[in-house]
């Protein structure tokens, strides 16, 4: 008993075993029914048939395992690409939010400087302004003043440049008749108000950012969960796709070439 069961675990025995055993298969097979005694002719054609479509079968299987590895590598390299790109896309986003966190800093810095420059001109103006004579050269120099001191607040920012178009043309309040200091005034108090909307306008453009940058990173984070996951998939599966082969010609061409 030793014996035989030494022999049947070495190799070459199996080996012999297993082709013996292929040899006489189409006996067994006649030899199972009397309708293939008495037929052995059509059972030895059904045998064949039955080994050639069970080795069709295993090919069609091998052929399916094949595909699927390769479909589960390919899909962990791209969706990895994926990640990598919403990983680039995601700094992006941060690098635009820290920008307009940035500028509703700036614009409220200018709002409240403009602010206190109005409350200031305000507190001078309550003792009333310096009698001056109405002539023309005093017309002449008020609308003067008024242009330049539009020109040069919308040049720091302080207004809009629509403002200089319309001190210009006497519109939207701009009077060129009142005395300067009351100009100054004017000036004082449409900065503050127009510094006030581009503060408002920089915190909904900084929450805007945020949550753009807030959807950039969870889409980073899912992709990258999803490349981890597809990443084991194709390592479990990649050891059924064939290595490429290497000719002769290939393996020794210079590295230079």
């Amino acid at each position: 008993m030793n014996i035989v069961a030494e022999m049947l675990t070495q190799p070459a025995p199996m080996a012999i075993w297993a082709a013996l055993m292929l040899l006489t298969l189409p006996a067994l097979v006649v030899l199972a029914s009397p309708h293939n005694v008495r037929n052995p002719g059509r059972a030895l054609i059904d045998t064949v048939g039955f080994l050639r479509r069970r080795a069709e079968k295993r090919d069609e299987l091998r052929q399916r395992r094949l595909d699927e590895a390769v479909q589960a590598v390919r899909y962990a390299e791209e969706i990895q690409v994926a990640a990598d790109q919403a990983g680039y896309a995601s700094q992006r986003w941060q690098g635009h939010w820290e920008s307009a966190d940035a500028a509703v800093d700036a614009a409220w810095e200018a709002w409240q400087a403009s602010d206190a420059r109005w409350a200031r001109g305000r507190a001078t103006a309550a003792f009333g302004t310096p009698y001056t004579a109405r002539t023309t050269h005093e017309y002449a120099y008020r609308e003067r003043f008024l242009h330049r001191a539009v020109q040069e607040a919308a040049g720091r920012g302080e207004l809009p440049a629509e403002a200089v178009a319309d001190a210009l043309s006497g519109r939207n309040g701009w009077d060129a008749r009142l005395h300067p200091a009351e100009q100054e005034l004017v000036v004082q108090r449409v900065s503050a108000e127009y510094l006030a909307k581009v503060y408002e306008r920089a915190v909904a453009d900084e929450r805007a950012a945020w949550h753009d940058a807030l959807d950039a990173c969870r889409n980073r984070d899912s992709l990258i969960r999803e490349a981890a996951v597809a990443q084991a998939r194709a390592a479990a599966v990649e050891h059924l796709i064939p290595a490429p082969r290497v000719t002769t010609r290939e393996a020794f061409r210079p590295a230079f070439a």
